[in-house]
């Protein structure tokens, strides 16, 4: 939610502030702004809307400068209008700031700024941070010091950049639960919320942790804790993202682009960790606690949204494979269960970003009491990636679309794998841990077959998209399928739809159908499969139409419901990963049929990085 970009050297800075920003649009938000400096005063433009809008209302010849900072606010504290929109600035137009996060007692802060004599013209939260800032300023000390005095007193989230007309060449940035990295380029540097924004310039970068602010100055840059003035040290990592990773590729929209990537993204995601000759897995990243995880007993899985349905199809995986006790929760709901962990408990954080800030909140909850944290990530160099005990990367690659696709396989083949390497210590012998692993094998494939008859999923959008309400359903493994099919469609084409287990129908959802209520039924010829059929009469019963994802070579189904789409026969506990993807399809095509923005639909956020 919400992306900052900096930047400070010896190019034009404005071109490359509205490129980071323009990359970062996939965070979500509703309006944007930039503020740029060259030894004059600060140029300052904000917009709502699109940053197409607010570059249109910049004149470049007066927004010259080489050093700047820019944002896109997704609207918390106040309604999406210019006043709100960052960056906010000192009573002096002096200081210029942009934040993510929440300052959750801004209110009393804002109060006594107030009775000082600061003048606030926003309902934002982050305005006290500016007029904070200010006041330090006045009281003799240079920004940095400024900036670490005035954090100390906010509790909140924050990723912050200060731009100061009296130190020109100077920006300062700080981060707390707020992801922020520095980008080192040649003589020049830059700070943003997400590489990607920078990538193109530079492929060098300092992962802020939190309470760190940092000084940037042309070509280099020092960082030091919010408590104190002394410097501390943090790596330079070289990040592998190409500019090219971050482009369309000739697809018309991110979420195409990365549903057909699957095939590759399954591969990166197992490649180096099957051993057929073992009939088990290998996973580096959780060797160091693997004898802790061998004797443990119970594992939670925490994560939100399309991670959330991940970790229910994980639930179903583990059971099958290992003795672990296993449930899972939402994060956001996480802190207020009151759960009791001992040093044979294991918790599994999913996340893409690795930002979630409900999974951060759960996971650290769960460290406090003593468990056994692990993550499953996307992005290295995360926050959860580093707060975790040890974990597994995805290596899924950048995924720019809001709505989830190939990090749900991602995140869903490695439960799979870290389930069959636990089993294998278990009961699990080695022909089912092999049967488990071809199956896997098989997967790149099989996904490419069903991709290549994409058009016949647009064939079925095209028949139902003027329907106002989906029903999605399916058993055992493929229950959590139903959930994120109907995720998807209510995500991207703002078209209502349930997700429910086949069995819960005659417990209430069956009062919704009738003709004008399709069903999509997810339904492989497994072993719950008499049981869907039965499900779906009920539905056919009461003039409800069906499409069903379901099993190559299963003639009858045509006989019981209105359309199909073939998925390739495999294991029954692989079987929902290729399900997933004719469901994908069918949003993605629902939405663009309707005309709807798919890469950022409306009120979303990729990363929500904000309680």
């Amino acid at each position: 939610m919400c992306g900052i970009v900096t930047y400070l050297g010896k190019q034009q800075a404005l071109p490359l502030l509205l490129e980071g920003l323009k990359r970062l649009e996939y965070r979500g938000y509703d309006s944007a702004g930039i503020a740029v400096m060259d030894g004059q005063p600060v140029r300052l433009m904000k917009s709502v809307g699109k940053i197409s809008e607010l570059e249109a209302r910049i004149d470049p010849v007066k927004f010259n400068g080489t050093a700047g900072i820019a944002h896109t606010r997704w609207a918390t504290h106040g309604k999406p209008n210019e006043a709100n929109a960052h960056p906010h600035f000192s009573c002096d137009r002096k200081l210029f700031l942009v934040h993510n996060g929440i300052i959750e007692n801004y209110l009393p802060l804002r109060r006594e700024l107030e009775a000082a004599g600061h003048k606030f013209v926003s309902e934002t939260d982050t305005e006290v941070l500016v007029h904070l800032v200010e006041a330090n300023k006045k009281s003799g000390l240079d920004l940095t010091a400024a900036v670490q005095h005035a954090l100390r007193r906010v509790v909140g989230t924050f990723g912050i950049a200060v731009l100061d007309q009296d130190e020109p060449g100077v920006i300062v940035v700080a981060k707390r639960g707020s992801p922020l990295i520095i980008g080192i380029g040649n003589d020049e540097i830059l700070a943003a919320s997400d590489v990607s924004a920078f990538v193109r310039l530079t492929k060098q970068v300092v992962y802020l942790n939190d309470n760190d602010v940092a000084t940037l100055r042309r070509g280099d840059y020092s960082i030091v804790s919010i408590e104190g003035p002394a410097e501390v040290e943090r790596e330079v990592e070289t990040v592998d993202i190409s500019a090219e990773a971050l482009e369309k590729r000739g697809f018309k929209h991110f979420m195409l682009k990365e549903i057909h990537q699957q095939p590759d993204t399954v591969v990166n995601a197992v490649r180096g960790r099957l051993l057929p000759e073992e009939g088990v897995s290998r996973l580096g990243g959780i060797e160091p606690v693997l004898e802790r995880l061998k004797s443990a007993r119970r594992l939670s899985i925490v994560s939100c949204g399309t991670s959330f349905y991940a970790g229910q199809y994980g639930r179903y995986v583990f059971e099958a494979l290992t003795n672990l006790e296993t449930d899972v929760a939402l994060a956001s709901e996480f802190r207020y269960r009151s759960v009791r962990f001992d040093e044979k408990s294991v918790v599994l954080a999913l996340s893409q970003s690795g930002e979630t800030a409900d999974t951060l909140a759960a996971i650290r909850e769960a460290k406090r009491k003593g468990a056994l944290v692990l993550g499953i990530v996307n992005v290295v160099g995360s926050s959860i990636a580093r707060e975790a005990g040890a974990g597994v990367f995805m290596h899924a690659g950048p995924e720019i679309g809001v709505a989830s696709t190939k990090c749900f396989t991602s995140q869903s083949i490695i439960m799979v794998l870290m389930a069959l390497l636990l089993g294998r210590y278990q009961n699990l012998t080695f022909n089912e841990g092999l049967r488990i692993l071809r199956a896997i094998e098989e997967m790149p494939k099989h996904i490419q077959d069903m991709l290549d008859r994409q058009e016949q999923m647009l064939e079925i959008a095209r028949k139902y998209h003027k329907a106002k309400n989906f029903l999605f359903i399916g058993r055992k493994y493929n229950y959590p399928i139903a959930l994120e099919g109907a995720l998807k469609l209510k995500e991207i084409s703002y078209v209502h739809a349930e997700g429910y287990a086949a069995g819960e129908m005659k417990h209430g959802p069956i009062a919704l159908i009738d003709e004008s209520f399709p069903t999509m039924a997810v339904v492989p010829q497994d072993e719950t499969y008499d049981k869907m059929i039965s499900n779906i009469q009920e539905i056919k019963a009461r003039n409800g139409k069906v499409i069903a994802v379901a099993s190559e070579g299963d003639r009858e189904i045509r006989k019981v419901v209105d359309d199909v789409f073939y998925i390739p026969r495999t294991l029954d506990l692989i079987t929902p990963l290729l399900a997933v993807i004719p469901l994908q399809l069918f949003a993605y095509y629902t939405a663009d049929l309707h005309g709807r923005e798919i890469d950022k639909p409306r009120n979303l956020a990729k990363s929500v990085t904000v309680e």
